[in-house]
């Protein structure tokens, strides 16, 4: 993973030295909250219902055991004793103290972390895949161009300002496990012959007006991928709204010029840009790239796994991914027990997987874009011993990607912009479908909540979605069918009225009954959706 040098380390000193300076002005009120406000938010501090909100940026979801143990001090020492990883590979602490603040940004530089650029109408976060490095059906390790990113966007005087947020996705897998065409630009690294380049994506996003990104380039070569997004960047930040924050998005721009237009307007920028030499020097990505070497794997190792446990049999069939090198595997940790809040991790918790990334997982961890983590370079010989101490501890739910691996936002309980409550829930649903053996019937699928219309909890992309609204002051539940955000990216339509929280909860075993009696051979959810479409789904649900 990336390490800092002096320059990287400076730049992030010097931030909290300035917020401290901001923080101790606010707190002696010579700044007023309108003044304050956008500052905070430059450092990912968030005015929520109850407390600050502090969002911690997780580059590529890709962290150390130092700098997760460092996550979980955080929890202790300045929240409630535990963090919430997100749907952008961040984590989020909801019970800050703003004078406590730029203390917490101080920690975070200790070990290479920082939460510049987690808020504002910026380049947010850059995410990729939670197994880049270790997959076999990669072309490449996408990190160093998400790295290269990272370090490109950071302060970018040109788009610090823009329309409105921007999120940028880098994956190299024919398998898109990290929602990329859901995402303002998505990249996806694939080889033309013996070159490597990257076919774009603009336009994606949720929120509002959801949209899948169309293509608006099949290639482009590796050493013009920063230039070419330069272009993109720069016609949204011409032409993107400014007068309408429901507009403001690039999915409008694209949207309102057409595709073709936008495409044209790219290639025309592009082609200024070429000529002006902006490119990074092709040296910075070969100085970024050995960071994400290969680690010293052990060689020979058996990759016979001992099945005699049923219980541990389980949990492998379920979470243990194929790893690219022979005797390892990727272990995926649920973050979603029953009756648990999906995301939610306490401070021990925390602090043993930093133990067990160090111990088994060669120092390395991932954070995954539906709220799991990942140890991505685990021996198929520690795989009991690493389920053991995860069922000790609560961690070793067998349920990823079935219908109590559930993405929710913190909705109404945190967030000064929901309009319904996500977490009881996803609590009450995870406990309806607690079975293992109706979870496993069921197979793949993905069930997403939002608390608003802003989509943090992904609701557009779930097999199952549901998007809580506010009726006249009572909460209803809306319940979308058919989306993913997978290879196959599509949007979730809605089913007709919505529902009491009690009343969503049976409308979705409905739904499932249905698919239960209607699945041919080999359907998961969303093929058998697909296939007989809308309607057998809406008259079991509305009778």
């Amino acid at each position: 993973m990336y390490r800092y040098d002096s320059y990287d380390q400076s730049i992030v000193d010097a931030r909290v030295d300035e917020f401290r300076d901001q923080v101790q002005r606010r707190l002696a009120g010579h700044l007023t909250e309108d003044q304050f406000k956008p500052l905070r938010l430059m450092n990912g501090l968030y005015l929520q219902l109850h407390a600050y909100m502090l969002r911690v940026a997780i580059p590529y979801g890709t962290l150390s055991s130092r700098q997760m143990r460092k996550l979980g001090e955080i929890a202790r020492k300045y929240d409630r004793g535990y963090g919430h990883f997100t749907t952008r590979t961040n984590i989020q602490y909801n019970w800050i103290k703003l004078a406590d603040a730029p203390d917490i940004l101080a920690e975070l530089a200790t070990v290479e972390m920082h939460a510049i650029q987690t808020s504002g109408n910026c380049i947010r976060n850059i995410s990729s895949d939670q197994y880049a490095g270790v997959a076999a059906d990669e072309v490449a390790d996408p990190r160093p161009w998400a790295e290269l990113l990272r370090q490109w966007s950071t302060f970018h005087p040109e788009f610090t300002y823009l329309p409105r947020k921007f999120k940028i996705c880098v994956i190299a897998s024919e398998d898109d496990r990290a929602a990329m065409r859901l995402h303002d630009i998505g990249l996806k690294l694939v080889k033309r012959g013996d070159a490597i380049g990257a076919e774009v994506y603009a336009g994606g996003g949720m929120g509002r007006t959801p949209m899948v990104g169309p293509q608006i380039r099949d290639f482009v070569p590796e050493d013009e991928i920063v230039s070419y997004l330069e272009a993109c960047l720069r016609v949204y930040n011409r032409y993107g709204r400014r007068d309408n924050k429901f507009k403001a998005r690039i999915k409008i721009l694209v949207h309102e010029l057409g595709v073709e237009e936008y495409k044209r307007q790219v290639e025309e920028e592009f082609a200024h840009m070429k000529m002006l030499g902006l490119n990074p020097p092709r040296e910075e990505l070969d100085r970024i790239r050995p960071f994400f070497a290969g680690p010293a794997y052990e060689h020979g190792l058996p990759d016979a796994i001992d099945r005699g446990d049923p219980a541990f049999a389980l949990w492998v069939d379920r979470q243990v991914a194929a790893h690219r090198q022979p005797g390892y595997a990727i272990v995926n940790i649920s973050l979603k027990p029953t009756g648990g809040i999906p995301g939610d991790a306490s401070a021990d918790q925390i602090d043993l997987i930093a133990d067990l990334a160090e111990q088994y997982s060669l120092d390395e961890l991932r954070v995954t874009h539906a709220q799991n983590l990942v140890l991505p370079h685990v021996r198929k010989a520690d795989l009991h011993a690493i389920w053991r101490k995860l069922d000790e501890a609560g961690l070793a739910e067998a349920n990823l990607d079935l219908i109590t691996d559930i993405i929710a936002c913190p909705g109404l309980d945190y967030c000064s912009l929901a309009n319904a409550r996500s977490i009881p829930l996803a609590q009450k649903l995870s406990e309806r479908f607690a079975s293992p053996e109706r979870q496993k019937d069921l197979g793949e699928l993905k069930l997403k909540i939002s608390g608003c219309i802003n989509a943090c909890g992904h609701h557009h992309a779930g097999h199952i979605g549901i998007l809580g609204v506010d009726r006249k002051g009572v909460e209803n539940f809306q319940l979308l069918l058919g989306g993913s955000g997978a290879e196959d990216a599509s949007l979730g339509q809605i089913t007709g009225p919505g529902f009491s929280e009690d009343g969503v909860v049976d409308a979705i075993e409905k739904v499932t009954d249905i698919y239960l009696a209607q699945r041919e051979q080999g359907e998961r959810f969303l093929d058998t959706y697909r296939r007989i479409g809308m309607k057998p789904f809406k008259e079991a649900i509305y009778g």
